[in-house]
């Protein structure tokens, strides 16, 4: 009889182990590449999600200087810091990300037509 008190736990909640796992430095933080249309066949490509702790700066002038296009910094006050840049850059912007390692490709969300 007392190894079945022992066996069932009374105040035991299973999700909440794996909330708070979910939680942590190992969360899914997404960065989302997006296109938007702009005068005909002119269109931008919007960088947002990257981690704070990473230059901006530099990330911008790595990726104008790779991919032969002008761009530029703006913040956002819901999305933070905002990489835009000339023309439909998502292909080479997600894998430069990945090949720099600054993002895993399962966290690159791509959006757009």
């Amino acid at each position: 009889m007392s190894e079945l008190d022992l066996q069932i736990p009374s105040a035991f909640d299973p999700f909440a182990e794996a909330s708070t796992e979910d939680s942590g430095a190992g969360s899914k933080e997404y960065v989302h590449i997006r296109v938007q249309q702009r005068n005909g066949r002119k269109s931008l490509t919007t960088v947002q999600g990257l981690r704070k702790d990473y230059s901006y700066n530099k990330i911008l002038k790595d990726l104008k200087k790779e991919f032969c296009c002008n761009g530029t910094l703006f913040q956002d006050p819901e999305l933070g810091q905002v990489i835009q840049l000339q023309g439909d850059q998502r292909k080479n912007v997600s894998s430069f990300l990945t090949q720099a390692g600054i993002v895993k490709k399962e966290n690159i969300k791509i959006h757009g037509f």
